[in-house]
């Protein structure tokens, strides 16, 4: 099982979500990005933050600093969860390689599949391949 799976495995049972993490293993660095439906709180970090602690040495992970925080008002969208749950909303999308010309695009969600994301751009209705979006995050609403 890999590490990504076994972080949401433990974080699910404590009612998050994982929406994103990262490993350094030459700075020892873990930052670990939770979400819950009614959004995360200071205190959801540090309950989180406690049980990770006891987890990761469980574990045997070697790690110097561990860091727990939201995803932010520009969530990242990884999983078809993520671009499904979000549909309606704004995105903005990197690609890996270019169409027609032009690796980002921005616009309303209006559905994705397995197979591909598709934007309202500028009324405009555009599909891209999932494999292809090299990043994808929501933009903020104010």
């Amino acid at each position: 099982m890999t590490l990504e799976a076994k972080l949401e495995a433990t974080l699910a049972g404590l009612g998050y979500e994982l929406t994103d993490y990262s490993f350094s293993a030459k700075s020892g660095l873990m930052r670990v990005f939770i979400d819950k439906p009614e959004g995360v709180t200071l205190d959801d970090c540090v309950l989180v933050s406690n049980h990770l602690s006891h987890w990761l040495a469980a574990e045997n992970m070697d790690y110097e600093r561990l860091e727990v925080s939201s995803p932010g008002m520009d969530r990242p969208l990884r999983k078809l969860a993520d671009y499904q749950r979000y549909a309606g909303r704004e995105v903005q999308l990197r690609l890996r390689v270019a169409l027609a010309g032009q690796r980002r695009f921005a616009g309303r969600l209006l559905h994705a599949d397995p197979a591909e994301v598709v934007l309202d751009v500028a009324g405009r209705e555009m599909a891209f391949e999932m494999d292809n979006i090299d990043q994808a995050r929501l933009v903020p609403e104010l």
